[in-house]
């Protein structure tokens, strides 16, 4: 009797084919095909309910964790590491007609994600500095590609470097800045336990390092 194939072998089996990565931090969704994210899910609630039955918990007579596994499962691929497994959202750019030589600024923009470590939230605020060239992007996108890169088990200095990246990719700025603070219950709810520290990240591109007078001007106007 041949032994049946999880349908997670098989999307890795394509990954490796191709040679691809698939870091916790790393988007996927081009090797999952129509309807196979609902087997996974269908996968990892039966994987989930085998972690509670090894943590002990009566998931049967105890009301609270009847469906415990089937909600982590449904939360985990389309909610809180749905970066992963969802294709880039779409970034329409517009001509900057009127040749617009200023740095704008974007944010706060609520941040959450997950560390890569013990797979708790992270979560924060995250600004935008742009000095544009001949590309910008409407406000809403740099919202919905933030969602995209940071819902994904990682560390906030390598999501800060890829949400960097993939504005650069989007527009092409004369100048680039981003700034992360954030908040890891790796800390706060484990470890030192410690809910008051925030961890900040940053990077500088373009005119935005290279001029002190832009990039003085940006992180004043963040503190505000």
């Amino acid at each position: 009797m041949s032994k049946l194939v999880s349908i997670s072998a098989v999307i890795k089996e394509r990954i490796l084919d191709a040679s691809e990565p698939f870091a916790s931090n790393d988007n996927i969704s081009e090797f999952i095909e129509e309807g196979e994210l609902q087997l996974l899910q269908k996968e990892l609630e039966q994987k989930m309910q085998s972690v509670l039955e090894t943590l002990i918990i009566d998931t049967h007579s105890d009301h609270n964790t009847k469906e415990t596994a089937k909600r982590v499962a449904k939360m985990m691929l389309h909610e809180t590491f749905s970066g992963r497994y969802i294709k880039k959202p779409d970034i329409t750019d517009f001509p900057n007609v009127r040749q617009l030589d200023e740095l704008y600024t974007v944010g706060p923009i609520h941040i959450d994600s997950a560390c890569s470590h013990h797979l708790v939230p992270i979560q924060g605020k995250l600004w935008v500095g742009i000095h544009p060239s001949d590309k910008v992007i409407g406000l809403s996108k740099f919202h919905r590609l933030a969602a995209w890169v940071f819902r994904r088990p990682q560390i906030q200095e390598e999501a800060t470097i890829v949400y960097a990246d993939e504005l650069e990719k989007a527009i092409n700025p004369k100048g680039l800045a981003v700034v992360l603070k954030a908040n890891h219950l790796c800390c706060g709810w484990r470890g030192v336990r410690d809910n008051t520290s925030l961890m900040t990240t940053s990077v500088v591109r373009g005119t935005l390092r290279e001029v002190p007078l832009l990039k003085e001007e940006f992180f004043k106007l963040i503190q505000n």
